[in-house]
């Protein structure tokens, strides 16, 4: 499946000051298979190291950080010599040892010529122990789950895909073109963007076993949560997950602690919904009472709502059924119009909208759904 991250991975190929490359995302959006894909299609080899598969890797990195010894010994245990420029070296699950995150600021200053890659979850990398992490000495790319371009292609719909990329003025389509379009736009807020999931309904255009991929994809991310998380904010983490289609459902989508828990308080629960955005479950969107950029400036860092990281992983928490694609236009109005603001959340962070903000007028009587930034000009949504 294409990936428009794929022409960022050959800029940084051929970059004259080409850093070790950071690929980070949430768990299952596909970054092993990038690189590796990557891999296989520029470079003679891929040296693959994966440090949660084989825990022995962390050992090469114990003695001292130097990178030729450590490429040395690395070509014993694989094999073959590792080459600069013809090879390409991923360390995959990097947040699992310390010492192979450090190690990229010494295989910057020691040895550039090598093609080293990372990918790392979010939550992992903000985790890793102090001083590890090698700052000012690294490129990131950040992966998001499939925008609906991706989608169209991944589905044989690539005409489509060029179509909605190519346009510049927001003119009307064909009537043919638009009913088709909408209809893979009501398929796209089912299906969502994860890899395995866009996967499978490409191959069989199930939408049921879809949905029990979603579920189980939701199922890891609990799972996570008790593997990772402090053990005194498992609790809260599983409160303010569940609490998300709740929230989302509301005509005022503002997010309240108190929707959470009753009674409950921001300052026993922001650093569990804290963890949750750090692993990149969820994206905040920030209120402003002013359309003037950088937004960033006037947002209301109290006020916000959260949207998850996928529309089909929403769908699979809110249980809507997959039958509902075919009920007309009820999937962009379920749970008043949730699912649709979620795509639009969903696209805009895969567009590089860093942070989002939706506008409401002062006492909150009126608002914008979002407000994008493109340079210093404000577009509302």
């Amino acid at each position: 499946m294409e990936r428009a991250l794929y022409t960022h991975l050959l800029d940084w190929k051929d970059s004259s000051r080409r850093k070790p490359l950071l690929l980070r995302g949430a768990r299952q959006t596909g970054k092993t298979f990038l690189l590796r894909e990557f891999g296989e299609r520029e470079y003679e080899r891929v040296v693959y190291c994966n440090f949660e598969e084989d825990p022995a890797l962390d050992g090469f990195f114990r003695r001292d950080l130097d990178p030729h010894r450590i490429l040395a010994e690395l070509s014993i245990y694989k094999g073959f010599d590792i080459g600069p420029g013809r090879d390409l070296l991923v360390f995959d699950e990097v947040q699992a040892s310390d010492r192979a995150l450090t190690s990229l600021k010494y295989f910057q200053e020691r040895a550039a010529e090598y093609h080293v890659a990372a990918a790392g979850s979010l939550l992992g990398i903000k985790m890793a122990g102090p001083g590890s992490f090698p700052v000012g000495k690294v490129s990131f790319l950040d992966l998001h789950p499939m925008s609906l371009p991706e989608f169209l292609r991944a589905v044989g719909k690539p005409r489509y895909a060029d179509l909605l990329l190519e346009l510049t003025d927001p003119e009307p389509l064909p009537e043919a073109i638009h009913a088709d379009l909408v209809d893979l736009l009501r398929t796209y807020c089912l299906i969502g963007g994860m890899p395995e999931v866009v996967s499978s309904y490409a191959a069989t255009g199930d939408a049921r076993l879809a949905r029990r991929i979603q579920s189980e994809i939701v199922e890891s991310y609990l799972l996570d949560f008790v593997k990772h998380a402090p053990a005194a904010d498992i609790p809260k983490l599983g409160l303010i997950w569940d609490s998300i289609p709740r929230h989302l459902a509301k005509e005022n989508k503002k997010f309240m602690f108190s929707v959470v828990r009753k009674g409950a308080r921001a300052r026993d629960y922001e650093n569990a919904l804290r963890w949750i955005r750090d692993a990149g479950l969820v994206r905040l969107c920030h209120a402003v009472s002013t359309s003037r950029s950088p937004l960033e400036h006037y947002a209301e860092r109290s006020v916000f709502k959260v949207y998850a990281l996928d529309v089909g992983l929403l769908g699979a928490m809110t249980r809507t059924p997959p039958e509902i694609s075919v009920a007309g236009d009820r999937l962009f109005t379920e749970y008043r119009g949730a699912l649709t603001e979620n795509y639009v959340a969903q696209e805009l962070a895969a567009a590089g909208q860093a942070a989002l903000y939706y506008w409401r007028s002062t006492g909150g009587r009126a608002e914008l759904d979002f407000l994008a930034e493109t340079g210093r000009t404000v577009v509302p949504i």
